[in-house]
């Protein structure tokens, strides 16, 4: 790990400070919704959006902004602190409305209140180096794929003609979803009541549930949030439920349920007879209970069961089970631009491996004639089309059942989505029944 010295002490630090000690908690492998809340509560509710803008944004750019620098130092400067501090200010020049001379002026300070007084002059010479030069600068951060060696050589070999196009994607940031409920409400129905609120929305293409909201909300404040009319949930995401056979009546696992959205989902659609959560994170569970009560879907026939997947036994076998597998989560990107960072090439095989263990262990408790739709947030095909081919391979009893539909690239088994531009995340579907 790269040295950095300790911060200044018993000075209030400026917002740019602020930033950069954010973005250091997840270099050194802190996710950004576990330091979030804590590193927010010390910035002043007028600089809370511009601190998220700069945080989100570096991440998001944090390869590309790398690429840019690299070239203007005469040798590496080995302290990611300083790095941290030229990423943060030429993020600002480069892609925000910031003004050049407060985004210099502030992050150099922000470098001395961080206790790097004496490479202060470093930042200062390459901010304004890039305020000459703005144009070339631009150039090579839209070039850059701006993703880690290992993820873009990988993305390269499964996507190939796609890639450039999906490194782009991936760059975006993600539109604001939601899932209307409509037990309460139907699609068309809640999108007047938004109109009449003057809040601007449009219908996805591929749900037929799901509203893109054209604005950032605060969404509580959100016409129907408390009485449950709707759920913030990816347009992508929002397919599983379509997915599946009619669950009237039936027995239904939810492997890996939480936060809870397909749960809810199902609860809207269908009537199932007798409906397990499961997931082993009993802190995320709590969102799961809390997500169904204010859905007001919480009743007799819904359990809530903290287990592991890969052990947990179900009391007699189910009728369908859905399996969110736990993955990479490269395709939620758009939404978790920290995952550049903290994902590592290790993690991937030790998550095919344990993706594959929880198939075992649910096929197992799925009854025959039953079935299991496998679903991951990733767009690598080792977590996606190949660990299909590979549970084909070793399971006579298992036949696809082909999802026939105008979204998605058809794989060897299941469709694969990649994401779009004002549309949703990667996500990978298979549906799987029993035979035997």
């Amino acid at each position: 790990m790269a040295q950095s010295a300790p911060y200044a002490s018993g000075k209030t630090l400026n917002l740019r400070a602020q930033v950069v000690k954010t973005l250091l908690a997840v270099q050194n492998g802190q996710s950004l919704a576990s330091v979030l809340n804590q590193h927010m509560t010390i910035v002043s509710d007028k600089d809370r959006a511009l601190y998220h803008e700069l945080v989100l944004g570096c991440l998001r750019q944090w390869h590309a902004l790398k690429q840019v620098t690299l070239p203007l130092l005469a040798k590496p400067l080995e302290n990611e602190l300083v790095e941290t501090c030229l990423y943060v200010g030429l993020y600002q020049l480069l892609c925000t409305r910031v003004a050049a001379h407060a985004a210099i002026s502030e992050t150099v300070e922000a470098t001395k209140q961080l206790g790097m007084e004496s490479l202060s002059g470093v930042v200062n010479a390459i901010l304004r180096r890039a305020t000459r030069e703005t144009e070339q600068f631009y150039d090579v951060l839209e070039k850059a794929h701006g993703l880690p060696s290992w993820l873009f050589k990988r993305l390269k070999k499964d996507w190939g003609d796609d890639f450039e196009a999906l490194s782009y994607e991936l760059k975006q940031v993600a539109p604001l979803t939601l899932r209307v409920n409509t037990l309460q409400v139907s699609r068309d129905e809640f999108l007047e009541i938004l109109e009449d609120e003057g809040i601007e929305a449009h219908a996805c293409e591929i749900s037929e549930v799901g509203i893109v909201l054209d604005e950032s909300l605060h969404i509580p404040s959100l016409p129907g949030f408390d009485a449950g009319g709707f759920s913030v949930q990816d347009e992508h995401a929002q397919l599983c439920a379509t997915l599946l056979p009619n669950l009237d009546g039936q027995f239904v696992i939810d492997a890996c349920a939480a936060p809870g959205g397909k749960t809810a989902h199902i609860l809207e659609t269908y009537q199932p007879r007798r409906l397990v959560a499961l997931d082993q994170d009993e802190k995320r569970l709590k969102r799961v209970h809390e997500n169904l009560e204010r859905l007001a879907l919480g009743d007799s026939t819904v359990e809530i069961i903290t287990g592991n997947a890969v052990t947990w036994k179900a009391s007699q076998p189910a009728d369908c089970i859905v399996l969110d597998a736990p993955c990479s989560a490269i395709g939620v990107i758009r939404r978790h631009p920290d995952i550049r960072l903290l994902r590592q090439s290790g993690d991937i095989a030790k998550t095919v491996e344990l993706q594959k263990q929880i198939l075992e262990n649910m096929w197992a408790q799925l009854k025959v004639g039953g079935t299991l739709l496998y679903i991951t947030c990733s767009i690598l095909k080792v977590e996606n089309e190949q660990q299909m081919v590979n549970f084909f391979n070793t399971h006579a009893d298992a036949e696809e059942i082909k999802i026939e539909a105008e979204w998605g690239i058809e794989q060897i088994h299941g469709r694969q989505l990649l994401p779009a531009v004002g549309r949703g995340d990667g996500f990978y579907y298979c549906r799987i029944q029993k035979t035997a």
